[in-house]
């Protein structure tokens, strides 16, 4: 990590490279969804812009009547309706196919009422009744009018061809037959471009040859007779623009027959004047729908209007080339190395990636819809985010080991949550240095008898010990949310509230849970010591709360961050007074005041400690109301010994004996109950002056 940290750019350089050679990678792997997906999303975008960008304009002269369901049933129409006309006759004698009379009839009518061009998207390969009827009026209008052929792609790759009765050979070559074809896109099967022109070996699937027979579009021959010729002839598939997606919405064959909706929706035919009329299959039942941009259902016949629309009005698309393309996607790469690797700040280079993003995205808006340019988009900028991505998370990546590699080289010296606030929050720590006053809750331990203990015992082994007992000790104070404010010889000093306060009733609590908890594991060290041969330690610990004042005090040489104050030597004192009453864990006033809905408490004396003009009353902790104390009747009759602590400051040392004597009776190696027995006597006999106030007094530390 510290070289990757030294050689930073080099490795940025490195994962943008791989991650440009992954995008390039996935073009030649169609298989390999994660690779391939830049790819496929570059479809899906253009796509998008098809439908969402400019588009050509919807053809006002373009109509499309469809073979529909009803035209295909008829069971709408009254018997009187369709003998009124020869063709819903003929329509109703057999099912679709009709009889070709059907379709001579229908061009008759359209052309008398002064169509342009009519065009059948229709394969008129296998002869039929009527053919004869329907090849004389091929001939007779052979300027406006087109019908298909197809190229069958699923067998030999022959072009079916309208039977010879209707055209005469070569049918291929008559301007009145163009392929129906148009060539779905390898990757997803979706049509987005037509082939005007395309040569027999094409058909064949081999690369043209200027010897080819040349075939055409039904789309290029009705523009042909259109007298619009396409802008380009050339033999290769042309992606086009579409128009809007509910353009060329159907109109129902039967009814241009149906006397009354001739009249009434077509205006007895007005409505086709000066129209191109494409004729193809509108009913699901006939299938002939494909897959487009705009739907996955789009009729044929409404297909060849968008193509020969956007032919018309040269609205054909261009992608960006190949060389191109491979120099977008390296400079996405090196734009993605430049931004990170320069640019120290994450935020200001993750905004910078958006913006380019963005800014990319609007340019390849405005080049479609001005230009008709497909901008390569998805892979480039999958590939910016992609190496931007991966750069910013390798930098995340190295200032977090950083961060852990300073935080745990600080915590061997500094309270954990100390160390926290200063790397997360550096500015309100520093400021807090400055000197504030504050509540805080101090907590003091240190070992009984040590002093005596280091003049017997061997060095090496004393100071292993003393090390174990320190880590266990200062772990339960970290578990509690405490800062280890120093070692003092083989005394902790803790606190809460200085660094980052709970709220003062909860930092006095967890500094009373960091004193139970302290006992817990000194008597499993203890046990394990006594096992191993070795001396066992005893702890006295003194928990204080109240105002400080908090700072970096020291010398200009050296200084620390830790609490000064009168509840700080408080609490010092109570824990060297854990000797003098034969106690644990002793804790101030305020703080018992604090914890006592959550612990066990027992009165201990009214103090007056060194320093100090007035006394204060102390308790001694005995553990924690939601685990049961050792002894369970123990709480029961310390009543008993509280009620004595009452009357012996009351001055009723005659009851205050009963009552001590009574709680004896159960615990009679209790020193605390002893000692104010003893008092209550010596007071009962010589009672003390209207001065006295119970106060235990000291004038030493």
């Amino acid at each position: 990590m510290h070289w990757m940290s030294r050689h930073r750019r080099l490795v940025i350089a490195a994962i943008c490279l791989l991650s440009t050679l992954l995008i390039l990678l996935g073009r030649a792997l169609p298989d390999v969804p994660f690779l391939f997906a830049p790819w496929l999303g570059e479809q899906r975008l253009q796509d998008l812009l098809r439908r969402q960008g400019r588009v050509t304009p919807e053809r006002t002269d373009f109509v499309f009547v469809g073979i529909d369901q009803q035209s295909l049933q008829l069971d709408a129409i009254g018997e009187d309706e369709i003998a009124s006309d020869r063709g819903l006759q003929l329509m109703t004698e057999r099912g679709y196919p009709w009889s070709r009379e059907v379709w001579a009839l229908l061009l008759d009518k359209l052309v008398a009422a002064g169509a342009r061009l009519v065009v059948f998207d229709v394969i008129f390969n296998p002869a039929n009744d009527g053919d004869p009827v329907f090849a004389e009026a091929l001939e007779r209008y052979r300027d406006k009018v087109v019908i298909g052929s197809n190229f069958d792609y699923s067998g030999s790759r022959q072009l079916i061809l309208p039977n010879t009765t209707l055209i005469p050979a070569p049918q291929a070559q008559d301007d009145r037959v163009g392929f129906v074809n148009f060539l779905p896109d390898e990757i997803d099967g979706k049509i987005r471009a037509m082939q005007l022109a395309m040569s027999e070996r094409q058909v064949a699937g081999k690369e043209p040859h200027p010897s080819d027979e040349i075939f055409h579009s039904l789309g290029a021959r009705a523009l042909a007779k259109m007298g619009e010729r396409p802008i380009s002839r050339e033999l290769r598939a042309h992606p086009f623009r579409f128009g809007p997606a509910d353009a060329y919405e159907p109109k129902n064959l039967y009814e241009l027959f149906l006397p009354k909706s001739w009249q009434v929706n077509f205006g007895s035919g007005a409505f086709f004047k000066d129209k191109v009329v494409m004729i193809g299959a509108s009913a699901q039942i006939m299938h002939d729908v494909v897959d487009t941009p705009l739907s996955p259902s789009t009729p044929g016949p409404a297909l060849h209007l968008h193509a020969m629309a956007a032919a018309a009005a040269g609205e054909f698309l261009r992608s960006t080339p190949i060389p191109l393309k491979l120099a977008l996607v390296c400079s996405a790469g090196a734009v993605a190395w430049l931004l990170v690797a320069l640019v120290r700040r994450p935020l200001v280079s993750i905004f910078a990636l958006l913006g380019i993003a963005v800014a990319y995205l609007v340019a390849a808006r405005l080049l479609y819809d001005s230009a008709g340019f497909f901008l390569f988009t998805v892979p480039v900028l999958s590939l910016l985010v992609l190496s931007g991505g991966l750069s910013l998370g390798f930098e995340y990546a190295v200032e977090r080991m950083e961060k852990l590699r300073t935080r745990r080289t600080l915590e061997r010296y500094v309270s954990k949550n100390l160390v926290k606030e200063i790397l997360d929050n550096p500015l309100g720590y520093y400021n807090s240095l400055l000197g504030s006053r504050k509540p805080a809750t101090m907590l003091f331990s240190d070992i009984v008898g040590f002093t005596t203990l280091t003049e017997r015992s061997d060095p090496e082994a004393l100071v292993k010990q003393l090390n174990e007992y320190l880590t266990r000790m200062v772990a339960v104070v970290f578990e509690n949310h405490g800062t280890l404010d120093k070692f003092i010889g083989d005394a902790v000093m803790a606190v809460w509230g200085n660094v980052k306060s709970l709220g003062v009733a909860e930092d006095a609590k967890c500094a009373a849970r960091t004193a139970l908890g302290m006992r817990r594991e000194l008597h499993k060290l203890n046990e394990r010591w006594r096992e191993a041969g070795m001396v066992e330690l005893g702890i006295g610990i003194g928990i204080n709360q109240g105002e400080v004042l908090i700072g970096n005090i020291g010398s200009e040489e050296r200084m620390e961050a830790t609490v000064i104050g009168d509840a700080v030597n408080l609490a010092s004192r109570l824990e060297g007074l854990t000797r003098t009453y034969d106690v644990d864990i002793l804790v101030g006033p305020s703080a018992s005041e604090l914890i006592r809905d959550e612990f066990h408490l027992r009165t201990v004396a009214r103090v007056q400690v060194k320093g100090k003009t007035e006394p204060v009353d102390i308790t001694a902790l005995l553990g924690s109301r939601s685990d049961p104390l050792d002894d369970p009747e123990f709480s029961r009759w310390l009543e008993s010994y509280e009620e004595g602590i009452q009357r012996f400051r009351a001055r009723d040392f005659t009851q205050a004996k009963i009552f001590f004597e009574r709680f004896l009776e159960f615990y009679p190696d209790d020193q605390l109950a002893k000692m104010y027995l003893i008092r209550a006597l010596e007071l009962e006999q010589r009672p003390p002056d209207e001065s006295w106030n119970a106060a235990d007094v000291f004038t030493k530390k």
